[in-house]
């Protein structure tokens, strides 16, 4: 067990209200009567999620459809965000593009923390939206029999990640992913369960997995990639795509494009199966932090 799930774990304990979800979720849902309010917050750190000497613009604008995407994958529109900010050497840039991305999105700044330190900076966001379908879809729903669908291609994040890395190329995908909000509203009413690709297609599909107690089996080459063919096994284990991974009735009829990139089946022993070929968390499915 990775100390990142390790620590998860233990965090469980603690989490005991209902509108936690146990922390398998992607956000928190809170029940308002007739409303619910979907909450998530994520956190960007220097040398992990974003290079040195990236533009500060391009990392508001990334930390803010990051955290939206998390929204999407529950089909809930912004409310706001709440910004933790690390002071650094271009405030100003950071907040021409916060100010973009926000006005983009819809999504008014409500308040935050600012602080200076040593070392390597880290961002956060709390994103607060509101639920357009009840119930609020979640990774558990999935169902034997149910299609399992991805929005769009994975890899283009690892290849812009490379042209920025090297200096060259289209880098776009990396600097300024996209948040699907008008998708997952969308597809909220239709699915068993939704969440977004950030660490790894993957990896992310094992934790629909998981949290359903099933096993997700996917047709390798049925998996849209926008990297070489050479590359397929790298970019479906990549991350940093946000496009939307989710599992619906087989007869069910979808609002908005979607590739069908499998199925899901009986059994939790094994979360995956890729082309028939039993995977889990230990055959490196994605990113994890050790």
């Amino acid at each position: 067990m990775t100390a990142e799930l390790a620590l998860i774990a233990a965090l469980r304990r603690l989490a005991t209200h209902p509108g936690a979800r146990g922390l398998d979720d992607d956000c928190a849902v809170i029940e308002f009567g007739e409303e619910a309010l979907v909450l998530t917050h994520d956190m960007m750190a220097e040398g992990v999620h974003f290079l040195s000497g990236q533009d500060p613009a391009d990392l508001a604008w990334k930390l803010v459809a990051t955290n939206l995407s998390d929204l999407a994958a529950k089909g809930a529109e912004p409310v706001g965000v709440l910004l933790g900010y690390t002071l650094g050497r271009d405030d100003v840039r950071f907040l021409e593009g916060l100010g973009e991305a926000l006005a983009h999105y819809g999504a008014p700044l409500l308040g935050g923390d600012t602080v200076r330190a040593q070392g390597p900076r880290a961002l956060g966001l709390t994103a607060i939206g509101r639920a357009t379908h009840r119930p609020v879809p979640s990774r558990s729903g999935a169902s034997v029999g149910d299609g399992l669908y991805l929005t769009g291609a994975v890899g283009a994040a690892m290849l812009g990640f490379e042209a920025l890395r090297g200096g060259s190329g289209d880098s776009l995908a990396y600097r300024r992913p996209r948040a699907l909000l008008a998708e997952g509203q969308a597809l909220a009413p239709h699915v068993s369960a939704m969440m977004d690709v950030s660490d790894g297609l993957l990896l992310d599909a094992a934790r629909i997995a998981r949290a359903s107690g099933a096993t997700l089996a996917i047709d390798r080459a049925a998996v849209p990639v926008a990297a070489p063919e050479a590359r397929r096994d790298e970019a479906l284990r990549w991350g940093d795509d946000y496009q939307l991974l989710f599992t619906a009735p087989a007869a069910a009829g979808l609002p908005i494009e979607a590739h069908r990139i499998g199925e899901v089946r009986p059994g939790s022993a094994v979360p995956l199966l890729l082309d028939g070929l039993p995977l889990t968390e230990a055959d490196g499915l994605g990113y994890e932090h050790r």
